[in-house]
């Protein structure tokens, strides 16, 4: 099976029936997000930032916390009935149209001189 959102989605509802039981309120479910949220925050915060790690927090996985994001948030869409391919697409759009020019005049992302390099 290809891994498309949509696909994804489909493969989270199989598992919440099957495994899952059913699906926790859509206020638990978005309680659980922020807390996967908090927990990339933290491995980013002492892989990228002046954090250290405590000692039982070295084996954290960037990318399991990533996918423990996404698990939650595609559990959220299919409670809510987003699809979220074709979310993620508008929102391309969006951004694309608002954004065209916005970020080549920023000179900040340019350096100190704020010319491209």
């Amino acid at each position: 099976m290809e891994y498309t959102l949509e696909n994804c989605q489909k493969i989270v509802d199989d598992w919440i029936n099957s495994v899952g039981v059913r699906y926790f309120s859509e206020l638990t479910n978005t309680a659980i997000l922020m807390e996967e949220v908090g927990e990339l925050a933290r491995i980013m915060a002492r892989e990228y930032g002046e954090q250290s790690y405590k000692e039982n927090e070295k084996d954290s996985d960037l990318a399991d916390e990533m996918a423990d994001i996404l698990f939650v948030l595609m559990c959220l869409a299919n409670q809510t009935g987003v699809q979220l391919e074709d979310a993620f697409k508008k929102s391309m759009l969006k951004r694309t149209e608002r954004d065209k020019d916005r970020h080549a005049k920023n000179t900040k992302l340019f350096g100190n001189s704020g010319d491209k390099e």
